[in-house]
């Protein structure tokens, strides 16, 4: 691998860090999040390691779906600030060496939108085909919904013209019609727009409904290859560019995932979050078994050197679970949401993962240290460096989209704004700002803000876990994942163990005979052994190793 690789591929060694800029952080002090207050805390970014931030809508909206219920598509929130603001984000966060990238919403807009106001006027006006309607009623849908407690039907009919348009998702949320050669003119401007602005890609948001929306639609539109749309963006973001990505929001299962890469071509998405290795990890966790975990990733299919995996314990939707069995799933249920009112729809949680384990701090920095050292590019939403946790009194996602806990002071130092003035409620109990805030945490070297720091300082120096071969390392222990990524001759060694109680193992260090060595990259102990070396584990224990020649100090 050369160095300048690494700079052109620049996803496949970037530690990503997801925020909503609402909840972030207030500085002009009506209770909102916004971009000066974004700005105010890049270099807080920039000290945690973060190398990517990926921002959330901060479009013109009605804001009944969090900002995913666009009006504009080329605008900025007026309550977050204005187009100059953020490009000052852009600039501070670029000269910290810091790429951005923004959610790319596709499959739909708000239905305050100008285009869908135009196109539910008339039948014939210029904006009608924008969306996808129908003359006919549709049959019963209620199986397709994504929220069931909210919708019984994905078509909703429109009492001015008497049809129906569909919405995969709220029926505030008409979805757009990606077989008119128009609309996909206009994605494209939105693209090149905000490339000239200074972003560095995209989440693209809800991949799997634009697979579906030819199927759900029926004769209501033409037919949508979302493969061609896919291949026409990362053209698009070719020739713009040459070096911006798209990472993508694809729950599928891996045959269908690899395809979304462009298979051999690698002409569609660079990045995918792996969400069926997120949810074996949890289900490994529950079982203090490392075995589910391993199926899925040595299941993950094979894909272009260009391409890449994105890791995630936790993002801005529920914990989805729905790639696992209905008794896999009530086992995670059983073990991290018991309660009714952690669970989302029985196929999710809404939970962040310090509740979910308990708070017990070595489980947490053990669930983490494993994701990071899964193969591809890990992934924080915001608040996960310091152990945030959700309010369960709001309803689904909502529960994890709480304000950062900057203080222990009022309001978690969010905002000067009085409680009730705020965007959302702060956290509350064990895991409010009292207890739990970036002050406290960054000046105490034991804390879980200090471990992350320097857990992403550790993964930044493992280039063979972006870019090297992984293999599991096989021990008789079944709550025990030994990991082997090599590189070009270098190698790390990852142990971990899932259970509460101690185990040793044996573990290869030099299977070539060559004279080798392992020193522990947290604690900068030399291991030393010949074809192994013995490891101790404490319960929820970790180690990593730097495999190198034996009495060589020198940086790999």
């Amino acid at each position: 691998m050369r160095v300048t690789d690494t700079s052109d591929l620049w996803w496949k060694s970037a530690v990503i860090y997801c925020l909503d800029i609402e909840t972030f952080y207030d500085a002009d002090g009506d209770g909102v999040g916004d971009l000066g207050g974004l700005a105010d805390r890049i270099d807080y970014l920039a000290e945690l390691g973060i190398t990517c931030l990926w921002l959330m809508p901060f479009y013109p909206s009605p804001d009944r779906d969090d900002g995913y219920d666009i009006t504009d598509f080329y605008g900025v929130d007026s309550r977050l600030g204005n187009h100059g603001q953020l490009v000052e984000v852009i600039r501070t966060a670029h000269d910290r060496g810091i790429n951005v990238i923004a959610d790319l919403v596709v499959n739909h807009t708000s239905d305050k939108h100008p285009w869908f106001q135009a196109s539910r006027r008339s039948t014939t006006n210029r904006y009608r085909d924008y969306y996808v309607w129908r003359d006919t009623e549709p049959p019963d849908t209620s199986k397709l919904v994504v929220f069931p407690d909210q919708e019984d039907s994905i078509w909703e009919r429109d009492a001015r013209t008497g049809e129906w348009y569909l919405h995969n998702f709220y029926k505030h949320q008409p979805d757009l019609n990606l077989a008119n050669p128009a609309v996909v003119d206009e994605i494209l401007r939105v693209v090149g727009f905000w490339l000239e602005l200074g972003f560095d890609g995209f989440r693209v948001d809800g991949i799997p409904f634009l697979e579906q929306h030819a199927e759900n639609a029926g004769d209501a539109a033409g037919t949508v290859d979302p493969h061609e749309l896919m291949r026409t963006i990362r053209a698009f973001l070719n020739r713009r560019t040459g070096w911006s990505m798209m990472l993508g929001e694809v729950n599928l299962p891996h045959p269908q995932q690899r395809a979304f890469f462009g298979g051999k071509a690698a002409n569609e998405l660079q990045m995918q979050f792996d969400f069926i290795g997120m949810q074996a990890t949890y289900l490994s966790m529950a079982r203090e078994d490392a075995r589910p975990l391993v199926r899925a990733l040595k299941q993950r299919p094979t894909i272009d050197e260009t391409c890449q995996w994105a890791t995630f314990l936790r993002n801005h939707d529920e914990l989805t679970l729905d790639k696992l069995s209905d008794a896999e799933r009530q086992e995670v249920f059983a073990a991290f949401g018991p309660d009714p009112e952690m669970q989302v729809f029985d196929r999710g949680l809404k939970r962040r993962l310090p509740g979910m384990l308990g708070g017990d701090p070595r489980r947490i920095r053990m669930a983490y240290s494993l994701m990071f050292s899964q193969p591809g590019t890990p992934t924080l939403y915001y608040g996960e460096e310091i152990g945030m946790g959700e309010d369960l009194a709001v309803d689904g996602r909502m529960a994890v989209r709480t304000p950062m806990q900057w203080s222990g002071g009022r309001n978690g130092g969010f905002s000067s704004a009085t409680p009730g003035r705020l965007i959302q409620p702060v956290v509350t109990g064990a895991r409010g700002p009292e207890h739990v805030n970036v002050v406290a945490q960054m000046h105490d070297p034991d804390s879980l803000w200090s471990f992350m720091r320097k857990l992403i300082s550790i993964r930044r120096t493992c280039p063979e876990l972006g870019w090297g071969t992984w293999s599991v390392v096989d021990q008789p222990e079944r709550s025990v994942l030994v990991q082997r990524c090599q590189l070009d001759g270098s190698a790390v060694v990852i142990v971990h163990n899932l259970a509460a109680d101690p185990v040793t193992v044996e573990v290869p260090i030099d299977p070539r005979g060559d004279d080798l060595e392992a020193v522990d990259l947290m604690s900068d102990e030399v291991l030393t052994g010949g074809a192994t070396t013995t490891v101790a584990l404490d319960g929820y224990g970790y180690r990593w190793l730097r495999v190198r020649p034996a009495g060589d100090l020198a940086i790999p």
